[in-house]
Order: structure tokens, then sequence, then C-alpha cells
């Protein structure tokens, strides 16, 4: 495969050890790739096969970098919560200690906050006692934080502690500050490996396929829009209306859609909507009242942002913008459109943001979390660094840091956008 363009993960060097996993596994993935390419759309664009560009498999190797008995394996989380961390925590926990045999792994608690020497957040030693039941559980055993951190004295935490590789779980935030973490270590001249596991409930990482806890997150809604199906339901123009997660991108509320044909109305914040005006959503919700006395509407919270005023766009600390609140201008402008009509209405809002986050994965989730962390283990073992593992093309992969951009957003022109659409017999447009 020499003449394939394989964008490969950094290494820190030459592997030279043995894997323990020789005598265990029957296939090792040294040097397969998988191509980058959608294999019916952006390959028809190609005008020759030498411009196919893979990414290498991720999987355990024959030879590794570091020898397993002295290594210190260090794991922090990063950010909001999200379902499956404590699977991917146990996943790293289990496979470092139980197959490669490493000599402790550690958890730093709170974020990046716990490997700065200034908070005083001590590691927790983590062991296949302490982590054997943690997946039953939401949230995360080792806390969490938003925010960078001074990269120095990150690095002179994992010194201290003798840490040769270290895992993040965290979203784009956290992963760009696994970046500059590996750029610090190599003008500092330390083989210190840094690998991430991606996360955001939102399932919005570009060239990532599928991110945990998005398919516990969509299951979660199913009851809560039948709820406020219900609710609407059961009153005179009732609007049950749903705000879900969805920052950049509304693939949980359009997959909730989908997934809970009770949605009259998707708003995501891909497709602009008007308000008020003739074509504008207030108009329609009340063309739907009139007809069938009830709705059910889901918006992400990242929807509608154009309807604010842009005078008040603040960041928080991990320098993500702080969205409006979507549902309560949607809440307010109902009521106040209905009473300018002189119509009755009756909303039932509904805001589980923090209940979806909180709760432990499910089964198909909580497959796919082992099956990440396995393959950062491998992955680091084998020296990778700089990287991030995740499912590309339905395989999982070795994804360099850099290469992880825009937002993977929802084409308004999709199939995908396109069935919600039928779905909830919306408009395909709401805008003036």
């Amino acid at each position: 495969m020499e003449n394939l363009k394989i964008h490969r993960a950094e290494t820190l060097g030459e592997t030279t050890f043995d894997s323990p996993l020789i005598d265990k596994l029957v296939r090792f993935y040294d040097g397969e790739a998988v191509a980058c390419h959608d294999r019916t759309k952006e390959l028809s664009k190609l005008e020759k096969i030498e411009d196919i560009e893979y990414f290498e498999l991720a999987g355990p190797r024959k030879k590794v970098f570091f020898n397993p008995k002295d290594v210190t394996v260090g794991i922090v989380t990063c950010g909001g919560l999200c379902p499956g961390l404590n699977d991917v925590i146990r996943a790293l926990t289990f496979c470092s200690l139980e197959s490669y045999g490493v000599k402790r792994v550690l958890g730093f608690k709170y974020g990046y906050e716990g490997l700065v020497a200034k908070y005083y957040h001590y590691p927790v030693e983590l062991t296949t006692d302490n982590t054997d039941e943690i997946h039953e559980k939401g949230g995360t055993m080792l806390k969490s934080s938003r925010g960078r951190q001074d990269d120095d004295e990150i690095i002179n935490t994992l010194i201290h502690y003798g840490v040769d590789i270290l895992f993040t779980i965290g979203g784009d935030g956290t992963q760009r500050g696994s970046r500059d973490i590996v750029n610090k270590l190599k003008e500092r001249n330390i083989p210190i490996s840094v690998v991430g596991i991606p996360k955001t409930i939102d399932n919005d990482i570009s060239l990532i396929q599928r991110s945990f806890g998005f398919e516990t997150a969509v299951e979660a809604t199913w009851d809560i829009i039948t709820n406020a199906h219900n609710e609407a339901r059961a009153y005179r123009n009732g609007v049950g209306l749903v705000k879900l997660m969805g920052r950049e991108s509304g693939w949980i509320a359009a997959s909730a859609a989908l997934a809970n044909s009770a949605v009259n109305f998707c708003l995501v914040p891909e497709v602009e909507f008007d308000l008020h005006g003739p074509k504008g959503f207030l108009e329609v919700l009340e063309k739907r009242l009139r007809r069938k006395e009830h709705a059910v509407v889901v918006v992400a919270e990242g929807a509608g942002q154009h309807l604010f005023d842009k005078a008040k766009d603040a960041t928080d600390k991990s320098g993500n913008k702080r969205l409006q609140d979507i549902g309560d201008l949607m809440n307010e402008e109902i009521h106040a459109h209905f009473k300018k009509k002189g119509l009755e209405v009756n909303v039932k809002y509904f805001d589980p943001s923090y209940n979806i986050r909180s709760r432990r994965a499910n089964a198909n989730d909580s497959m796919y979390c082992l099956r990440l962390g396995n393959n950062a283990v491998h992955a680091a073992m084998a020296g990778c660094t700089n990287m991030i593992v995740g499912l590309h093309h339905d395989r999982l992969v070795h994804l360099p840091i850099e290469m992880i951009g825009a937002r993977k957003t929802i084409d308004p022109q999709s199939w995908f956008w396109q069935t919600v659409i039928q779905a909830t017999h919306q408009p395909h447009s709401m805008v003036n």
C-alpha cells in the first residue's frame, strides 16, 4: 500500500516490543486502511484512482512502542456529560490492565483541571475492581470541567506521575487542547502519547460517522415526545414544545422526529425559519391547530439563533458561543401570537437536556464505547499520538486531530432531511 495517500497518526517512534496480544488474537491491523471518501458521491468526483485518500484502520499491532510493564496510563474526561463516559473509562482501564498488563492506570479528576497542581485534584488509581460496575451508572466517575489550562503545567503533572499515555475523552474543544499538549510535548522532547476519544452527544464531529451517547439520547427522547403529545392532546389548542440538544446541528432533534411520528414540526440550526409573516412558523402552527387542535414541536437548542440580538453573543469557558434560549422565546411568541388573535392556546414546555445527558448508555452505545476504548489503547500502545479513534464508513480508524474541522451538519437537500419533512408534514420552508 506504499502508493496510497494514507492519513496516518503521528507516532513517537519505532515499535520495538512484541505485543502481549500476539498469543491472544488471530488478527492484527498493521498497515491496513479504509477510504476517506463517500463511496457514492465523492468517489465520482475524483479524476483518477490515485486521488483516493485513506485513513489507517484502528486495531492491535504486532509491535508496540512502549514496554507494557513500565507504562502508566492517564485518563481524563472533559466538558458536558454524555451517556457512555463511564463505559469508555472502564474499557480503557480493562484493556490497559488486562490485555496489555500496564503498571497502573490513573484517573485525573475534573477534566484538565485535574492535571494542574494548583487545583489539588489528586488522581485516583483505576483498577478492574473500582471500575467493574461503573458502566451501570450515568455521568463520569472522574468528574468533569470546562475550559483550557496551561499546557506546561499539564505536562509537568504528567511527568510528576510518570504518565506515558494520556487518554482525553471530550469534544472538539478537548481535542484541540490535546493537540496543543502534543505540540508542547514536542517542544520539550517528551515521548508521551496523547490519544483522544471524541465525545459529543450532538453527533456533529466532522468525519466521525457516529459519536457515543447519540443513540442513547435519541432513544431517550421517545418517551419525552410521547408525553408532550399526550399533554397537547389533552387541551384545546394544546402545543407540546420540546427543546433538545443540538448547538450547531440538529441530528438529535431530526432523529427524534423520525423515531417518534407524533412530531409535527422539527426546527434545526441548519434550516432558518421566520416566526412571523404569512409563511412563518406561527401562522403555520395556527393553521395546524385550527385543523387538528394540537401540535408537537421539537426544536434544537441552536435553532433560530438569527432571531436574537447579536449584541448579546458571548462565549463559555471552552470558547463555545453561548446560545440564546430558543425554547423560552418560542414559548413566549406562541402565547403572544394567539393572544393577539384572540385564540386560546395551551403550551406545555419540556426541556429534558440534563435528564438525557446524565443517563447511562443503552446497549448499543455501551458496545460502541467498548470498541472505542479498546482501540484507543491499541493505538496508544503502538506509539500513536495527536489522534482520535472514531467510526468512519462503518470502520474504526485513526484520525489525526488536525483533520477535525467544521461541524458535521444536516444538509437541507439530503434524503435525511427530506424524510424528516415527509414524517412531520411541515412546510419545506417557513421563510417569507
